[in-house]
């Protein structure tokens, strides 16, 4: 019984945990790298083909997202995963291998000009096939007998359509264990999907650590407030909100509080206001949401799909598919409300939009999830005053907006809260997927917090779960470039420091009218702050 880890380990993408147990071997997640990369990744110590089952927590591609290479390179056996997570990898391996082979062409057409060697794609449209030919579903709740001596059960853990918790049971001769593997928990009070569903027993329980160092705030926000105001104040000027949003989950939540303020009228003078969502990820993800009703809607949403409301669909509600039906969008003088992919504005056609739209001082863009360091996105909502887009210099003249505390991760109370869930303590707690430093300050909150021993590998950690004993808590082996990593590191912690002023900015301007007596407390406590950091030229 030898648990190792792989993908994810002090970092916050890539998640992969190999399970040796019963003679098997089996995977819990296969994904792919995104976004800052400080560690390189140990190999797994099986070849693809000696992989017999993969469990797949959820479908976004930092979870599912190598299983076509994987497939590429040998791998025959079960996927199995949740109805709904198989559907949207239906649709989701095929657009990363879209990218892939896209990508591929690209660089390839630049190295015929140059003379460089030919570029050859991750995986292939083909291999995503083959990947999505080896999806087993099961219903969430399902005890199931994977193979002799090993049950598994999928349980709602309220992150995405179909994500899940699994829960692992493992029979060894006379010794048994249980392992629960969190994937990513689920922000409670999410519209359309279940709150996360809590598991009552494990011996070890393997929990991802995305926001283990924060919080989202107490308030729960009043998303359909905003975006009424938003919106009024946007179409009085006769412009067009345009929101980069994930094609998954983000726009189907966004389509529900739309539906709201159209349902209740709450925007009398735009009663017919065109919505188009531009993405076709996005509509493909859409119909699975609406496949996926019964196992997956909440009360809420199903409320109103027994009263034979769709939750996501009103008048004014358009799709586009080519993009000759993209482009016409902005041709079209009227106000409207504009979803597009990417969330980030890094890639899609949401960078069309944005020419279109970013310079007109009418317009709002509106931003409604996480925008990483370096992002398109990132840049616009600290305040850049031009950006690049297809190699035209853009003056931003538009609004910014950002609504906060949109998230589909648990925070650092969440999390917590999701293991106290557990009746009794575990043996053991692993943490995974996170930020390099918030994994260990999470391990060391769950030792605190929970009472029970707490640790957080590197690639290439692996535990003896009969035995309860570390083998190795992996290797920290930096990327080759070693600099680069410190670099990035720092203008983190500056980026950090940057936004946390522009807050106190933003609490500045919301206390005005406040009592001068108060007021003056709070300059003095600013300017204190101001004279401790304040260094000499």
């Amino acid at each position: 019984m030898r648990l190792s880890f792989i993908g994810a380990a002090h970092e916050v993408t890539g998640s992969c945990h190999l399970l040796e147990a019963c003679g098997k071997n089996i995977l819990i997640d296969c994904g792919m790298e995104q976004g800052p990369d400080l560690y390189e990744n140990q190999e797994l110590p099986v070849t693809a083909g000696e992989i017999d089952y993969i469990l797949l927590t959820h479908a976004h591609i930092d979870h599912s997202g190598k299983i076509p290479l994987l497939c590429k390179e040998g791998f025959k056996g079960e996927i199995v995963t949740t109805f709904a997570t198989a559907d949207l990898c239906n649709i989701m391996l095929r657009d990363s291998a879209h990218i892939q082979e896209f990508e591929a062409e690209w660089r390839n057409r630049k190295a015929k000009r140059s003379g460089a060697e030919v570029y050859e794609p991750l995986y292939t449209m083909a291999d995503a096939d083959a990947a999505i030919q080896l999806l087993s579903p099961c219903d969430y709740d399902q005890k199931i007998t994977l193979c002799e001596g090993i049950e598994v059960r999928f349980c709602d853990v309220g992150h995405l359509l179909g994500s899940a918790s699994i829960e692992v049971w493992i029979t060894e001769g006379d010794i048994s264990k249980k392992i629960v593997f969190s994937g990513d928990v689920g922000n409670r009070n999410q519209p359309i999907i279940k709150d996360p569903q809590k598991v009552a027993e494990a011996d070890y329980v393997v929990i991802e650590s995305t926001y283990g160092d924060r919080t989202h705030g107490d308030e729960i926000p009043d998303y359909v407030g905003e975006f009424t105001r938003i919106l009024r104040e946007t179409f009085a000027k006769g412009g067009n909100v345009v929101i980069p949003s994930f094609a998954v989950g983000r726009t189907q939540e966004i389509l529900y509080f739309i539906r709201e303020i159209k349902e209740k009228n709450l925007l009398p003078e735009y009663p017919g206001f065109e919505v188009y969502v531009d993405s076709p990820l996005a509509i493909e993800a859409t119909n699975v949401f609406n496949k996926n009703v019964k196992s997956c809607f909440d009360e809420d949403a199903m409320a109103l799909v027994e009263q034979g409301i769709n939750p996501l669909v009103f008048p004014g509600l358009k799709t586009t598919i080519t993009s000759e039906e993209s482009k016409m969008i902005n041709f079209d003088d009227k106000p409207k409300v504009i979803l597009s992919a990417s969330g980030m504005c890094e890639a899609g056609r949401i960078r069309h939009h944005l020419k279109h739209n970013l310079w007109r001082s009418e317009c709002t863009i509106c931003f409604v999830g996480y925008q990483a360091i370096g992002t398109l996105g990132r840049k616009l909502i600290e305040g850049a005053e031009c950006v690049k887009l297809f190699g035209e210099n853009i003056t931003v003249n538009a609004r910014i907006e950002s609504l906060k505390g949109i998230s589909g991760h648990a925070d650092m109370n969440g999390l917590l809260d999701w293991l106290k869930g557990f009746e009794k303590k575990p043996q053991r707690v692993i943490v995974v997927h996170g930020e390099d430093t918030v994994t260990d300050h999470f391990a060391s909150l769950v030792e605190e917090t929970i009472g029970c021993p707490a640790f957080a590998p590197y690639s290439g950690g692996a535990v003896d779960l009969a035995a309860n004993e570390i083998l190795t808590e992996g290797v920290k082996v930096p990327k080759k470039a070693v600099e680069k990593p410190a670099r990035a590191k720092a203008a983190s912690a500056f980026n950090r420091v940057v936004a946390a002023a522009k807050r106190l900015l933003e609490v500045v301007y919301k206390n005005e009218g406040l009592a001068n007596k108060d007021l003056a407390k709070f300059e003095s406590q600013i300017m204190n702050l101001a004279d401790k950091w304040d260094r000499e030229e």
